[in-house]
Parts: C-alpha cells; sequence; structure tokens
C-alpha cells in the first residue's frame, strides 16, 4: 500500500499563491471524497474533522490543528503580537472585576465559590477572540519547537513578547480600578483580599499551586483543538477556569492583576510581588503546561507524519534561524 505523505503546514504567502494558481495538473476534487478532502482540510493543511469519526478527533489530528495555530502565531510580527498580548492582558481585569464584585455581594460565601463563578469571563473573551496569553503559549507555539519547525530563540522571544503585554494589561486595569471609583467598598475589599493571601503563601506553595494551574491552562488549550464549534469551546473554558480559583491554584497573569492591585493599595512593595509571587507562579505555570501537557502529547504522535518536512537541523534548533 502507498504511504500517504503528512500533509504540510503553508504559510500564509502560499497559500494565497496557491488560490490564485488554477489546477494544471488536469486533477479536480469530484465525488463525494473530493468534496471531504476540499472542506476538512483548513488552509494550513490541519483537519476540520476526523478521518475515523468525522467528529472526533484523534491524537495525531489534534496535534495536527495545533501545529497549523502555532505556525500561524509565528509568522504574526512583534507588533501583532504585543498588542494581541495586551488586549489579553487588559480582558483579565474583567476577570479580576467580576470575581471581586461577586465576592463582595456575599461576604458570607466563606468558600468563594459562588463569587469564582465570573472568574472564568476574562479568559472566554481570550480564548474565543484568539488573543495572546502566555499560559495558552506554553503548549502551542512549543508544538513546533518539539517537532523541530521552529528554534528555541524564536520560541523565546514570541514568550517575551507576549508575556510582558500580558503584564502591561494587567498592570494598566489594576492602576484603573485602584485610581477610580469602580470598585465599590466591599469589592474593594474582596480585591485586596486576593492579593493579601496570595502574598501569605509560601513561595514553594505557589510554585506547585501554579504549575497545576499550567496544567490545567494548557490542557485547556489541548481540548479546544479536540472539538469544532465555539459552544464547546465555551463550556471547557469556563469549566476548567472556574476550576484554577476554586481549588486554590494561581495564573501569573490575573495574578499579576491582583498582587499589583494590592500594592497599589499599599499592602506589599513591587520587589516583594515581584519575587514572592510572579516569579514562583510564573516558573510553575510554564513547567506545568510544557511538562504535562505539551511533552507527553508530543511523544504520543506519530513521529512519521512530520518525517518529509523539513526540520531544523540541531544547531539551528538551538541557536535560531531567520524565519522564511
Amino acid at each position: 500500500m502507498k504511504k500517504t505523505p503528512p500533509k504540510k503546514i503553508l504559510s500564509s504567502r502560499e497559500f494565497e499563491d496557491l488560490d490564485r494558481k488554477p489546477l494544471q495538473d488536469g486533477n479536480s476534487h469530484t465525488g463525494e471524497e473530493g468534496l471531504r478532502e476540499v472542506m476538512d482540510e483548513s488552509r494550513r493543511g490541519a483537519p476540520s474533522s476526523g478521518e475515523a469519526v468525522s467528529d472526533i478527533f484523534s491524537t495525531d489530528e489534534i496535534f495536527q490543528r495545533l501545529l497549523a495555530t502555532a505556525d500561524d502565531e509565528f509568522h504574526r510580527s512583534s507588533r501583532l503580537l504585543f498588542l494581541s498580548g495586551l488586549a489579553a492582558g487588559l480582558s483579565i481585569g474583567l476577570t479580576f472585576l467580576a470575581r471581586s464584585a461577586m465576592t463582595g455581594l456575599l461576604p458570607e460565601d466563606a468558600t468563594g465559590l459562588v463569587g469564582n463563578l465570573l472568574y472564568p469571563i476574562g479568559f472566554i473573551f481570550i480564548i474565543l477572540g484568539r488573543y495572546q496569553l502566555f499560559t495558552e503559549n506554553t503548549l502551542t507555539p512549543v508544538t513546533l519547537v518539539l517537532t523541530r519547525l521552529a528554534s528555541l530563540p524564536r520560541l523565546l522571544k514570541m514568550w517575551g513578547i507576549v508575556y510582558a503585554a500580558n503584564m502591561l494589561g494587567a498592570v494598566l486595569t489594576a492602576l484603573l480600578f485602584s485610581t477610580t471609583e469602580i470598585f465599590d467598598e466591599p469589592a474593594a475589599a474582596a480585591a485586596y483580599s486576593f492579593g493579601e493571601h496570595a502574598m501569605d503563601t509560601p513561595w514553594t506553595a505557589l510554585f506547585f499551586k501554579g504549575m497545576i494551574a499550567g496544567w490545567m491552562v494548557a490542557g485547556m488549550v489541548w481540548l479546544t483543538h479536540a472539538v469544532r464549534d465555539s459552544i464547546a469551546r465555551f463550556f471547557i473554558v469556563y469549566l476548567i477556569m472556574y476550576l484554577v480559583p476554586s481549588v486554590g491554584l494561581f495564573h501569573c497573569v490575573i495574578g499579576a492583576c491582583e498582587i499589583a492591585y494590592y500594592i497599589f493599595e499599599g499592602g506589599t512593595t513591587a520587589w516583594e510581588g515581584l519575587f514572592h509571587f510572579q516569579l514562583a507562579v510564573t516558573l510553575g505555570n510554564t513547567i506545568g503546561g510544557v511538562l504535562f501537557v505539551a511533552i507527553p502529547n508530543y511523544f504520543q504522535t506519530r513521529d512519521d507524519r512530520f518525517r518529509e518536512w523539513e526540520r531544523l537541523t540541531w544547531k539551528e534548533w538551538i541557536w535560531g534561524v531567520q524565519p522564511a
């Protein structure tokens, strides 16, 4: 039986050229099989339906969809990445606002489970709006690096741009809430308590709680690539992100908003907030996403899907190459 080569991930320019190029080999897509081939493959070669069962993707197919998303992200300019990351950081402020307001309204809810009902709102904006969130990037672009289709320096550059933009957006929203009267007194007290609780948590606990949160967020990204409709993605994001504060975990971007507000209100210094909270949770989120989601899912993907793709040499992979 003739082996079918894996599909190449096309760049935006390559696909535009392909769109304009007429069929010259005398072949055309006819019949049900041809129609499915056209409809069930995205512009970058990722499947939009499963091969075995149309509405269920295999692990290989989910991974291929992630590769297509990552390829699109790597082809964005630094400016676009930064602006998308800034939008994500600002959107996280909606989570801080909604959770603080709900918690302030229900001070008798000692568990915080009711207040946490609105925690996912910012993440819904980010995931469905396709903004760049740092903890998402512990999976999506890492897939290209693991397959040696992108270099480590390009990944680190992307991480740096997105992380800086996320932090800026989170700090700006915290400053807005601290210097205006958006929060009423109960909501302001609740917002202050989030930062106070984070700073009272030991460094090692922040790291490991952040690691589990990073695992959950990267797993959420994997699952959103395993479904085909926005309704399913909405519920995946909502349920997983609701669990993050409900089981006492920490996320580095929303946490930055909470800690920045706590700093602006005089609760701690910027240095203590950066070293004690931000460093621990960021490291935990990053390691959790890469170690528990990106690497295991890469190794359960059949390597023969990548053999015919042009991979970087080990030297190029480590030291970086200019993008094509």
